[in-house]
This record gives C-alpha cells, sequence and structure tokens, in this order.
C-alpha cells in the first residue's frame, strides 16, 4: 500500500512569508512520531511519504491520485487543518484517513467525526495493524511502550519537505507535570532510552552529514549523570553538530560538570521556561522553581556559552501586567538570546483546561488559535485583547537593534543577523495584528478586541481523554461547569 504522513499548519504558518520568519528562528526540522511510524511500515513493505506542512507545500493532488491511506497528526492548533484535509481526501477519494497526534488523543470523538479510525496515544504497537485492517475499532487506545530501545528509529528518507535539523528524542515524558504541559500528559509516563541507543541514533545523523540536531525531550537534563554520559560520548566519538539545541530547567546550573560537558559537546542552544518571575504564579502552575534559580541558570549559560531562549508564560492568574513586563525585562537584561513569550493556553486534557471550564472563562471556539499566540480564555487581572496586546508589546521590546548588537557582541555577527530578523518579523506581526484587530471585522484579532468572542460565546462541556498513569489506560472525563 501507498502511506502519506501529513503534519499540518494552519493558514498562516503555511504563508510562505511566516515560513520566511520561522527560518530566522531556527532551523526546519520534522517531528519524529510521523518518521517512527512510517519507518515501521515502510520495513513491513510498504510505501511511504512525510510531509511537514510548515515547512514545505503539501503536493495534495498527487497524493490523492496514490495514497491508499492518509496518517494525520494533530496537534490543537492544527485540528482545524487536520479535519479539512481529511474532508477533501474522503471527499476526492477512496483512501482511509487515519489520525492521531495529540490533540486527537485528548479529543478522540471529535476527531473520530472526521476519521475512518482515531488512535489515542503512542502509537507504534498498533499502527501496522491499523493500516493492514486487522484493528478496526473506530477509536484505538494505545498502551504506552515500555522499551524505548525497541522502537524504530526515525527514518528521514521518507520525508518529502525539508529539513536542516534531526530530532532525537532521548526519553519519553517529564518528571514535571506543570499545569499548561500537554506533552507530560501525552507521553506518560516518563520513560528513558540507554544512552547506546541514543548515540547509535546520533551517529548515524552525523553520518547523514545533518549539521544541526535538536534534543526533543521535554527535559534533556532531568537525569544529570545521564545527560553527562550522553555528552560524553558524544565528545569522545566526535559527534558534534554545528548547532545542538535542547531543553532544560533551571537546575541544571548547579551541576558546574555538567555545565562544562554541554558546551564541550556543542549543546549550544537551550529553551529553559522561566515562565515567571512571580512566586505565587510559579506556585500555580506547579512549576518547582523559584527567582534565584532563573538568574542562577541564565549566568551559567552565558559563562558556558549556550544561548538562553528565555520562555515566559503571559496569562497566568496571579500575574499582572507589570508582573508580564518584569519578566521580559528580566529576560532581556540576562542577555537571553530569544525570546518565547508564551501566552497561557488552556489545551484538552490540562488542568488548565479543566480549570477555565469549570470557571466559564472559556472563549474563543476556533482551535486554529490554540498555538500560545493567541488569547483564548477570559484572563483573571485584565482584558483579553490587553493580555493579547501583552504579547506584542513584549516581542517588540525584546528584540530590537541594540540589544541585537549585544547579542552579536556575545555569540558571533552571525547570530545578531538572526536576531535582527527576528525584530523585523516580530514588528510587522505586532503591526499587521494591531491593524486587524481596528480594521478587520472578519478577523480573530478585531473579534478579541471588541469583545465579540464574548458576546457570540456559547459554552459547552465536552468529553475529554486523559492517560491515566497509575493503571496506564486513556480514560474519558465528563467535564463538570
Amino acid at each position: 500500500m501507498h502511506i502519506v504522513f501529513i503534519t499540518p499548519a494552519s493558514a498562516l504558518r503555511r504563508f510562505p512569508v511566516y515560513r520566511l520568519g520561522s527560518r530566522f528562528y531556527g532551523h526546519p526540522n520534522a517531528i519524529t512520531g510521523p518518521l517512527i511510524l512510517g519507518g515501521i511500515l515502510k520495513k513491513a513493505g510498504h510505501t511511504v511519504e512525510v510531509y511537514e506542512e510548515l515547512n514545505g507545500r503539501l503536493p495534495l493532488k498527487k497524493c490523492l491520485e496514490k495514497a491508499d491511506v492518509f496518517c494525520i497528526y494533530t496537534m490543537t492548533s492544527t485540528a482545524p487543518r487536520a479535519y479539512e484535509l481529511a474532508d477533501i481526501i474522503h471527499a476526492c477519494s477512496d483512501a482511509k484517513v487515519i489520525i492521531g497526534g495529540i490533540h486527537a488523543s485528548a479529543l478522540p470523538e471529535e476527531a473520530a467525526g472526521y476519521a475512518d479510525q482515531v488512535i489515542v496515544g503512542e502509537g507504534e504497537s498498533v499502527i501496522l495493524d491499523v493500516v493492514e485492517g486487522r484493528l478496526i475499532d473506530k477509536i484505538i487506545y494505545t498502551a504506552p511502550p515500555e522499551n524505548l530501545d525497541a522502537l524504530t528509529l526515525p527514518d528521514y528518507s521518507i520525508l518529502k519537505t525539508p529539513c536542516d535539523s534531526a530530532n532525537v528524542m532521548t526519553t519519553r515524558g517529564c518528571t514535571y507535570r506543570c499545569t499548561f504541559c500537554t506533552t507530560s500528559r501525552m507521553f506518560a509516563p516518563y520513560r528513558q532510552r540507554s544512552v547506546d541507543s541514543v548515540i547509535e541514533e546520533i551517529r548515524i545523523y552525523k553520518n547523514m552529514g545533518f549539521r544541526y540536531m535538536n534534543f526533543e525531550d521535554d527535559n534533556f537534563t532531568a537525569d544529570k549523570e545521564r545527560a553527562k554520559e550522553i555528552c560524553r560520548r558524544m565528545i569522545a566519538e566526535n559527534l558534534i553538530f554545528r548547532e545542538t539545541f535542547f531543553f532544560g530547567r533551571t537546575d541544571m546550573a548547579e551541576d558546574e560538570e555538567l555545565m562544562n560537558l554541554l558546551e564541550q559537546a556543542h549543546l549550544n542552544r537551550v529553551l529553559i521556561g522561566i515562565e515567571s518571575l512571580n512566586e505565587t504564579a510559579l506556585e500555580q502552575i506547579h512549576k518547582g522553581q523559584h527567582r534565584d534559580d532563573i538568574i542562577r541558570a541564565a549566568r551559567a549559560c552565558r559563562n558556558h556559552k549556550i544561548r538562553l531562549i528565555a520562555s515566559i508564560v503571559l496569562g497566568i492568574d496571579a500575574d499582572k501586567r507589570d508582573d508580564i513586563r518584569k519578566s521580559i525585562r528580566f529576560a532581556k537584561e540576562l542577555d537571553a538570546y530569544q525570546l518565547q513569550p508564551a501566552i497561557l493556553t488552556p489545551y484538552p486534557g490540562t488542568p488548565v483546561y479543566h480549570q477555565f471550564q469549570n470557571e466559564n472563562r472559556m472563549l474563543v471556539p476556533d482551535w486554529e488559535q490554540y498555538d500560545m499566540m493567541n488569547v483564548t480564555f477570559e484572563p483573571f487581572n485584565m482584558g483579553a485583547w490587553e493580555l493579547q496586546n501583552e504579547f506584542y508589546h513584549a516581542v517588540t521590546y525584546f528584540y530590537d537593534i541594540s540589544s541585537s548588537l549585544c547579542i552579536g557582541k556575545i555569540f558571533g555577527w552571525g547570530y545578531a543577523v538572526r536576531r535582527l530578523g527576528l525584530a523585523f518579523f516580530a514588528h510587522a506581526g505586532a503591526l499587521g495584528a494591531r491593524f486587524a484587530a481596528d480594521h478587520a471585522k472578519k478577523t480573530f484579532y478585531y473579534k478579541l478586541k471588541h469583545d465579540i468572542y464574548k458576546k457570540e460565546l456559547v459554552r459547552s462541556v465536552p468529553v475529554v481523554c486523559q492517560f491515566n498513569p497509575e493503571n496506564h489506560s486513556w480514560e474519558s472525563k465528563q467535564l463538570t461547569g
């Protein structure tokens, strides 16, 4: 059979100018799930193609002419596009549509309205049986694989859209459970691959000629001794890339040996969730860190030439406007290389989603807006548009010419150019959104600023699906409210 995997992108992210802007933020990469599942099917003798709409055009017409099965991956903001593609496929061909991913795992009944079958959870154990017709249930609930070393590695030969950076997942899940996080709930419980397995995969990508690599673990340094061993092996076997990105936490700065090894192994770009400087806000989201930890981590990153991407959550109930701006100023003063201001987003299946449903604070019914760049709920300490405007204030304040020159002096002038590129797109995006909020009546921004969502909202109480780590099963839950 001919199987096509699609990772959709929203209309905005398919726009060429947006794709160009994303190149300044990082290097094109591909979600590993479809590459792993596609690799399983390829080994079984099927013909497989994988497309990432964020990085390149999907030749849907050609795919419709030859595909027997389409597998579509969903995140919440891409669910409408996934459903649109499913409808087109059903209208134009006899191909079967299988939908999976984080959003479909949280709301499988919704996804089942568009798919022939829905896979809930991690799909390695069932994908072959589903595609070949041995599993015929409409919604298929999976158990998380325990032995990650036994899984097929991502197969980049089946990827048909641009990719400059290889993604490596050395673990699944997270030892922390921040209230707004989806992946720690999708990939539960926390599991590790052996160091030998990780090094084998990295060696493959090095031999393939990749110059960039990303560790996609929710927290690469969760197990510090294991992270050290991976770095030692990378150094000893010359598995060094021009740039390696990873997700970390502030506590990595407590271990000087770890920081030295990260520097030597060229793990030189890290995203750390600062989230807020407000201690009450950090406690509300169960972050498990304090202001002093953030300062220590930022200084350690600079000392070890690791470029810090500072993630700030905008809209935590305990935060007011001054708290948000204080956090943004703090990130800029610490010479963070990039800023990721993430508007608190109530993703289905998370405690924040449950809370806002119960408090009747869900505002926007369009899943496409649930991308951490748009306000989709009623904030506690300010209006919805006021919080949205704080997002634009954050990016336009952080990205400017003087700070770009400062980054150039610290890390090199090539990074200053990238920072200036981000500044251009940040200011252009803010200008466009504010113009739309005032003049374009059909847009999300106009509706948000003029309280149209609030006036039109019909509140509902959906059923969500959550993974229960105690009995390793998925359970449906009707929210109260």
